[in-house]
């Protein structure tokens, strides 16, 4: 079953943290979703002075793409800051984080081509 069709309308799902994230701070709103390939598009914010250090670095086995809405975003590994308006595109296996954002950070994020991805 692919993402459902949806017109504007303000998203139900609640705020909440991220499957398998060690930090309080970190959270995720779910705004569409396949549950045949796990593919979804969500909101991700983190709360000022969140660092997701503990999370580790992050590497996925799926396409990634976030554009930051608001905020700062620091990557801790590469010594770069990322703010509003920056966006990235993430191929399968392509290492990020770990993370901590000064100010907090909004997020939206999509991912997809998930064969075989842990979900």
């Amino acid at each position: 079953m692919p993402k459902p069709e949806i017109e504007f309308r303000t998203p139900e799902a609640s705020w909440r943290r991220p499957e398998g994230s060690l930090v309080d701070g970190i959270d995720e709103r779910i705004l569409s979703h396949d549950p045949d390939t796990g593919a979804y598009t969500r909101l991700l914010r983190f709360a000022p002075g969140t660092d997701s250090s503990p999370n580790g670095v992050q590497i996925h086995d799926f396409w990634e793409e976030v554009y930051i809405v608001e905020g700062d975003l620091t990557d801790l590994r590469l010594g770069q800051t990322f703010t509003a308006g920056m966006y990235a595109c993430r191929p399968p296996g392509m290492e990020h984080g770990p993370w901590r954002s000064e100010s907090g950070v909004l997020m939206v994020e999509f991912r997809y081509d998930m064969p075989g991805a842990a979900r």
